[in-house]
């Protein structure tokens, strides 16, 4: 059953972003997503379960490629713009040094991709 999801959700996010592929490819984007962790986090280990294996060959990895950090740990000083992060797993959509939006918590893969998509949408409506 989640693979067959997991294929629609796939299917799905190609046929809504086919139309701006060839606009975002254009615009040369530096949007990336930045996921804060910890460990024992039982719903960050169902992000890795659901998607994490397969994020960087979706369309939206590939349009925001993803770069995991503990929400404990330290960060380089470029992503300190970064703040109140406090529940795990948080999702950052950052573009060069602005936050665009954050997903937190992990509803699950369908809603994890809405809500990514609507954050996406942003980034075209701001001008990323």
């Amino acid at each position: 059953m989640i693979s067959t999801r997991r294929q629609f959700l796939q299917a799905s996010a190609f046929v809504a972003f086919s139309c701006i592929a060839p606009a975002v490819a254009a615009a040369g984007s530096k949007l990336e997503l930045i996921m804060f962790d910890q460990v024992g986090c039982p719903w960050c280990a169902r992000w890795e379960r659901d998607i994490g294996g397969e994020y960087g060959q979706s369309y939206e990895g590939k349009r925001a490629p993803l770069r995991r950090f503990n929400m404990f740990g330290g960060r380089p000083a470029a992503l300190e713009f970064i703040k109140g992060i406090k529940y795990s797993p948080t999702f950052v959509l950052i573009d060069g040094n602005r936050e665009i939006g954050r997903i937190t918590g992990y509803p699950g893969p369908a809603h994890f991709y809405v809500q990514l998509s609507q954050l996406l949408d942003k980034a075209d409506r701001t001008g990323q």
